[in-house]
């Protein structure tokens, strides 16, 4: 076999397009009028990168942001942005006064939480949405816990440590029958509260799921994730029929080529850049124009067969992108990989750049 030498220093890279971004969220938004989008842009923006997306999510109707942690609303906040931010992952050493003070809002499940924000030292009331579990278990008061909570909660708004802008939980989204009950569990969690002296000025409820096929639970806004980013939260359906762009596309330079009996092209990126290791002997990627098998994934690199057609070292492959050019889509390699897109675009690691376009 002859080898061809590889290249120095070869990078692989996450092109990022913001005008499909942009269509993502302004489609989404348009569905859901007159309910409000509230793109959530957790862990980096699902991958694609927390200040990029945030603004081009902005621009297309988005008019408020979610984040999970309180330091990750201070870099929006520092980055200059000024729309609603809502945090709801904290843990007891949390820096509470900090949120307070960048008026990042807080997404409250327990008395502790309350605890803290009295005892932060913030100079201005901390702006709080309360949320109950509906069946999920993602944080969230029990309906146990709820009246205290809603109890303490209208204390602390009474002696001006707290307002109280909305209730919220997540859904399930395992069928269509269990989220119904999960809608039903917090509208009457929401009457009780109110009962309790609770004054609501948002309600929130429906991600990407019920955002898309439950207009019943879509109230003031939707927290709108994994769609905005192109992909489906249904298993009937993918993002393309739902209207929807894949924004990122990974690619990876070919660092050698081996010819024999047939072309084996070895690309510069592996499971260390977030490449899944499940599922090889299903997977393909495309070089070139054509579909090659992928053969090994290794830290760094992986080997692809691309049979008897000319490949050259600095040859580029799409590992996925949208799909429009016959290249797999993240969703795509996911089902070979037995996992779902959000796990492919967010295990993409960081050491691979994020080039955007558009």
């Amino acid at each position: 076999m002859t080898i061809v030498d590889a290249v120095a220093e070869p990078l692989p890279r996450a092109v990022i397009d913001l005008a499909a971004l942009r269509h993502n969220v302004a489609h989404l938004t348009a569905l859901i009028a007159p309910a409000e989008t509230m793109l959530a842009v957790k862990a980096d923006a699902y991958g694609h990168g927390l200040l990029p997306i945030a603004e081009a999510g902005l621009e297309a109707g988005a008019t408020s942001l979610a984040v999970l942690e309180i330091p990750a609303g201070l870099v929006l906040r520092h980055a200059g942005i000024t729309v609603p931010l809502l945090a709801w992952l904290h843990g007891r050493d949390t820096d509470w006064r900090a949120g307070i003070e960048a008026d990042i809002q807080l997404g409250i499940s327990a008395q502790w939480q309350l605890d803290a924000i009295a005892a932060s030292g913030a100079d201005r009331p901390a702006v709080i949405h309360l949320k109950v579990d509906t069946g999920l278990s993602r944080n969230g008061a029990t309906r146990e816990e709820w009246p205290g909570l809603i109890r303490a909660a209208v204390d602390l708004e009474q002696r001006g440590i707290v307002r109280i802008r909305a209730a919220w939980s997540h859904l399930a989204d395992a069928s269509i029958a269990d989220d119904e009950a999960a809608l039903a569990e917090f509208r009457d969690a929401v009457l009780e509260a109110e009962k309790l002296g609770a004054r609501f000025e948002a309600l929130h409820l429906a991600a990407s799921s019920a955002g898309i096929r439950m207009p019943e639970a879509r109230f003031s806004f939707v927290r709108f994730g994994i769609a905005a980013y192109g992909f489906s939260p249904f298993d009937d359906s993918t993002g393309a029929e739902l209207g929807l762009i894949p924004v990122m596309r990974l690619e990876a330079p070919v660092t050698e080529v081996h010819v024999g009996g047939t072309t084996h092209a070895r690309l510069g990126i592996g499971y260390a850049d977030g490449v899944p290791t499940l599922g090889i002997a299903k997977t393909s990627i495309q070089l070139n124009g054509r579909r090659c098998p992928v053969i090994e994934v290794d830290a760094d690199s992986m080997l692809v067969d691309a049979g008897p057609h000319r490949v050259e070292v600095g040859d580029t492959a799409i590992l996925f992108g949208p799909g429009t050019d016959g290249e797999p889509t993240a969703e795509k390699y996911a089902d070979w990989a037995e996992t779902i897109a959000d796990e492919m675009v967010t295990g993409v690691a960081a050491r691979v750049p994020r080039v955007y376009v558009n």
